[in-house]
């Protein structure tokens, strides 16, 4: 525990490294494309990373998502964010628009709109153990 300048009690996370050092640790969500999933998998085994995959469903479009799930170092978390950042790309992609002209009918005009790259949040770990 760490006390600020009001005396009121902030907590850190930390794991205690087995060389006695203390390191902070973070859990890093990525939201990925189904396009990109496996490049991103790969890559990020490559760079020593371990990840958990969930399937996930985007809100807007309802395509499939892949969420990433990395627990991490502090100061590893750049190091994963550009792994995910060079393997996630944008791409443009047309799907039907919901124009309604008349009861009861829809047409769907195509709309161009931009899919993929990544969506990453980073929070604080208060325990990790992997056991």
């Amino acid at each position: 525990m760490l006390y600020d300048n009001k005396n009121s009690i902030k907590t850190i996370t930390y794991l205690i490294h087995f060389d006695g050092k203390v390191k902070t640790m973070k859990l890093i969500y990525a939201i990925i494309n189904n396009d990109d999933s496996h490049s991103v998998s790969t890559a990020l085994t490559k760079g020593g990373f371990s990840a958990t995959k969930l399937a996930s469903t985007g809100g807007f479009l309802m395509a499939g998502n892949t969420t990433f799930l990395v627990c991490s170092e502090d100061d590893k978390v750049d190091e994963i964010i550009d792994i995910i950042r060079d393997h996630s790309r944008r791409r443009k992609q047309f799907v039907p628009s919901g124009a309604s002209y008349d009861v009861g009918s829809y047409t769907g005009f195509p709309v161009e709109v931009s899919v993929g790259g990544a969506t990453i949040f980073v929070t604080d770990i208060e325990r990790f153990e992997k056991v």
